[in-house]
């Protein structure tokens, strides 16, 4: 069940940070030791990979920001596009094609033409970390990147977030109350001018298990494209 929790009536809360901050680590980003050691190895091992941390993909000014976790090691890692490359991104892309979120074909590698319409891509941790699991640390050290990333998005007015991880860095983001705006799939909590949709993390584990399926996935999206169309 949809559930719409609300923070209109506090003005300082749900307001897009300043764009202070640049909205992309470096390439060889040292800020979170364990990610750069990680980092190493895998180019060590895959010296023709993406390697580094993995930028946002789509326009700035458009309407919709997507909020995953983080790269997969053979996915956004290996190829420098997010969700490109992994089961993941079959389903994301699918629905973002149905829903006109995306126009081209998919073919799971980022010179493939596909390209985004009023809609972003980006992770709450922008480097790969080992067996997918960044650490609270880690998450909390890139979240700058996440925020300022919003702050340069003038046209944003919906979040998905993927994951209850993304969901939770998107609340201090937006300054909103973990018990004002409960993670749950289907659930919309209004940040000031901002609408987050929250949605489990369209992952191989979550839709083989049918925590996710399909049909859920692309009801989300649904929402968000009447909500943006009206």
């Amino acid at each position: 069940m949809t559930t719409i929790s609300r923070t209109e009536t506090d003005p300082r809360r749900g307001r897009k940070p300043p764009a202070s901050l640049p909205t992309a680590p470096d390439r060889n980003c040292p800020l979170c030791p364990r990610l750069a050691s990680y980092r190493d190895s895998v180019r060590a091992r895959e010296p023709t990979w993406f390697n580094s941390p993995v930028p946002s993909f789509g326009d700035a000014n458009a309407a919709l920001l997507i909020v995953g976790l983080a790269p997969g090691v053979q996915g956004a890692n290996r190829t420098g596009r997010p969700f490109t490359g992994d089961f993941a991104g079959d389903l994301l892309y699918a629905t973002l094609l149905e829903y006109g979120f995306a126009k081209g074909v998919y073919q799971a590698r980022p010179d493939d033409g596909l390209k985004l319409v009023d809609c972003r891509i980006s992770n709450a941790v922008r480097c790969v970390p080992p067996q997918n699991k960044p650490l609270p640390v880690e998450i909390n050290t890139c979240r700058q990147f996440l925020s300022a990333t919003i702050a340069a998005m003038p046209k944003l007015r919906a979040i998905v977030a993927l994951g209850r991880v993304a969901h939770d860095s998107m609340l201090k983001v937006l300054t909103l109350r973990a018990a004002e705006a409960p993670f749950g799939h289907g659930a919309i909590h209004q940040a000031g001018a901002l609408k987050l949709y929250d949605s489990y993390h369209c992952s191989r584990y979550n839709t083989n298990t049918r925590v996710l399926t399909p049909e859920m996935f692309r009801s989300v999206f649904a929402k968000v494209r009447a909500d943006l169309d009206s």
